[in-house]
């Protein structure tokens, strides 16, 4: 597998271009969010109970769903819109399949590169979130790590949706499903918020699980993160089949 040269490839354009918008990318963004309404409306609310039945701080509360909604715009941005550019206008991977790499290795390759982009952007967020205090427990090391799987299941499912897309402003239907998720994903409060119909519809999204399972790493595990960890670890892999599928049909016909 040749897949780490795709990673190295990514590398060498982000160290040539600007590689301090790895950063801002992922911490200003999240870092807006939580300051002002994690800590300046959550002046107002005081501590909120969370799913799992723990109570805190509400910056507490949002700043675990931040941080995956940072893994998850990084790795999204990368495997959606900048992969569809290389795809259909510069047809990088029109001259790369004329090696001895094959669609999988592309496929495998850009999902690592889009994981080690949301990994970057997710550990200086969680540097951000450290700081200010808002960690308690020591199971909050594992966070870091964890938006690695998170950045995987968006990746291979980013990745999957841009094989899909023929035209560049196609990449607008994917935000109009990315903005409501973060908007409606227990981002804000809790998932007892909504009628029971609507907390099904609500936990099947992949943001709503990923907030899960860093919840519960900030808190302590709670039975929500093997179901977690099951959801994304799924998603990805089958998203990752589909676009190595996909790759091999565009690039191949």
């Amino acid at each position: 597998m040749s897949a780490h040269l795709i990673v190295l490839r990514h590398w060498w354009v982000i160290r040539s271009g600007r590689p301090w918008q790895l950063v801002v990318d992922g911490v200003f963004e999240p870092f807006l969010y939580l300051m002002s309404l994690g800590v300046g409306i959550g002046q107002l609310i005081g501590d909120v109970v969370g799913d799992g039945g723990q109570a805190g701080g509400y910056a507490a509360f949002v700043a675990p769903a931040l941080l995956a909604t940072s893994a998850m715009n990084s790795a999204v941005n990368e495997t959606t819109g900048a992969l569809w550019f290389r795809l259909r206008f510069e047809k990088t991977y029109d001259a790369i399949i004329t090696t001895p790499m094959r669609p999988a290795d592309i496929a495998l390759g850009e999902v690592m590169a889009a994981m080690l982009r949301g990994v970057v952007a997710a550990t200086c967020f969680f540097g951000v979130i450290a700081a200010l205090g808002l960690v308690h427990s020591w199971w909050a090391v594992f966070m870091v790590p964890a938006t690695l799987l998170i950045a995987f299941a968006f990746a291979g499912a980013g990745l999957a949706v841009a094989t899909f897309m023929r035209e560049l402003h196609h990449n607008q239907w994917v935000q109009l499903f990315m903005l409501p998720m973060f908007l409606f994903a227990t981002t804000f409060y809790p998932l007892s918020v909504y009628p029971q119909p609507i907390r099904v519809v609500v936990a099947a999204l992949p943001l709503y699980q990923s907030t899960e399972l860093l919840r519960g790493l900030a808190g302590g595990p709670t039975p929500h993160v093997a179901i977690a960890l099951v959801y994304l670890a799924t998603l990805g892999a089958v998203g990752l089949v589909i676009a190595s599928r996909r790759l091999g049909g565009l690039l191949t016909r």
